[in-house]
């Protein structure tokens, strides 16, 4: 059953100087700092009454969110698809909204919105949400299962939740009793592929307060988990195993191009902490960069967010305590191939918002995770609020608040399935509400998707690399 709260009303912005609503007794719950592993009773759930990573199985009472029944196949075959491609059609493109949420009825569906949404149907006339019919797609790969079944009597958080112990690659905790378990299933999950990278050309936009769209950078970027591979599958990670890994190569604006950056992050990071390297042309040297991290702002979105904002939150948990508020039933961005695979950006990279005609809202169940600034720590964030699928464990929105308790950015991950490859792919955009920009970051469809190449050698992942691959 989904473990039900109210949810606050909406703080406003830091000129309205509102207050973080407190969320409650719930927010008590599961919240230890270092846990051991379920039950045995408990893991038997997995695969029953819960799908093999922790989802609920049955649909909700309505019949709104169906039940899983295992995702898209890995030889599902949409209309205008060829296996093998990398730019995916639209499976759901015939679909229309069941509900289209504006200004206007926002009243009635804001219990099922973030934060940050019901701020944007606030001040845009011309922003809206269109839910559509659920699906419920990913997929999981053998190992995936197994390791999630292993994991949940086996592994273990380390070092007050920061750390983990005992865990094989995937999903360490399908039953989460804590936020750092839940936040490390976002954090730590590997795909469905084994023994493959990620690379791709990408892009990513600003767009100022007056609906100005500025490239912000463009570049190829190579990446993914050393633990995904036939070897390392099935073997348990040690603290300073890389579970998590990016290399970037800058080609614009011009100002930029040459750069090149990496980044590792370990299992433990207060044993290996987050590894960084930068290459910047006019000094003609690789450099360590361990401001590549936390709340440093992220040059790429012109400071609109931190470093730590990618992909929703990456990087350690060291400066927040986290906590597992509950499960809840919400409207968040699903599914949206066509946004993903629109070759145009300049169609979709409009004023103020993303266009609402290249979006796809549906209704799932996420886990609700609140970290909040520890005593002592440093961060321009006070308060943020993580939302996680039940079905896959990605974090797929966040609103962020700042010292004053007012609501300051918040983030949307764009999420689609590739089936032939049991993974997930999709920009993601951070709106700042404050200064009325927003970042599209991650745009990948002008260059014909993403490719699944042979992961690169150790020379390659050698901070080294970045000097040759950096030149100009």
């Amino acid at each position: 059953m989904i473990n039900q709260f109210q949810t606050p009303p909406v703080p406003q912005t830091r000129a309205s100087a509102s207050r973080i609503p407190i969320l409650g007794a719930a927010a008590l719950l599961c919240c230890g700092l270092a846990q051991a592993a379920v039950s045995p009773e408990q893991a038997a759930q997995l695969g029953t009454t819960l799908t093999p990573i922790g989802g609920e199985m049955a649909g909700n009472a309505d019949g709104s969110i169906p039940p899983y029944t295992g995702g898209l196949p890995k030889d599902f075959a949409p209309p205008g698809y060829t296996p093998g491609d990398t730019m995916l059609p639209d499976p759901f493109a015939g679909e229309k909204p069941l509900l289209v949420i504006t200004g206007q009825n926002l009243q009635e569906h804001k219990d099922k919105l973030t934060a940050v949404t019901q701020e944007l149907l606030r001040r845009y006339p011309t922003y809206r949400v269109d839910v559509y019919p659920t699906h419920r797609t990913p997929s999981l790969a053998p190992h995936i299962i197994e390791n999630a079944r292993l994991n949940a009597t086996g592994a273990r958080t380390s070092e007050g939740g920061l750390a983990l112990e005992n865990a094989l690659p995937g999903v360490p905790f399908p039953i989460p009793t804590s936020g750092y378990e839940a936040m490390w299933n976002h954090l730590f999950g590997v795909p469905g592929y084994l023994d493959l990278e990620i690379n791709t050309r990408y892009e990513s936009w600003n767009v100022a307060s007056d609906g100005t769209p500025v490239l912000a950078t463009s570049g190829e970027v190579w990446g993914g988990s050393p633990l995904a591979t036939t070897a390392r599958i099935h073997t348990p990670v040690g603290p300073k195993d890389v579970y998590g890994r990016i290399k970037v190569k800058y080609n614009a604006p011009a100002r930029r191009a040459g750069e090149a950056i990496m980044a590792q992050d370990s299992v433990n990071p207060l044993v290996q902490p987050r590894r960084a390297w930068q290459y910047l042309p006019g000094q003609r040297r690789v450099k360590l960069a361990p401001d590549i991290a936390y709340d440093t702002p992220n040059p790429g979105t012109a400071g609109s967010s931190t470093y730590d904002d990618a992909g929703i939150f990456n990087g350690a948990m060291d400066r927040f305590d986290f906590k597992l508020v509950g499960k809840k039933e919400m409207y968040i961005p699903y599914n949206t191939y066509k946004l993903n695979y629109e070759k145009e950006p300049a169609r979709f990279v409009t004023p103020n918002h993303l266009n609402p005609d290249f979006m796809r809202w549906e209704l799932h169940r996420v886990w609700v995770v609140q970290a909040t600034l520890k005593p002592g720590k440093r961060h321009i964030y006070k308060t943020r609020i993580f939302y996680l699928d039940e079905d896959s464990w990605r974090a797929v929105a966040s609103d962020q608040y700042d010292m004053r308790d007012g609501l300051y950015r918040g983030s949307f991950g764009h999420g689609s399935v590739n089936w032939y490859m049991q993974s997930g792919a999709g920009s993601s955009v951070i709106y700042d509400l404050v200064s009325g920009v927003y970042s599209a970051s991650g745009i990948f469809g002008p260059f014909g998707g993403i490719k699944y190449i042979k992961p690169l050698s150790k020379a390659q992942w050698s901070p080294e690399s970045l000097a040759g691959a950096g030149i100009r």
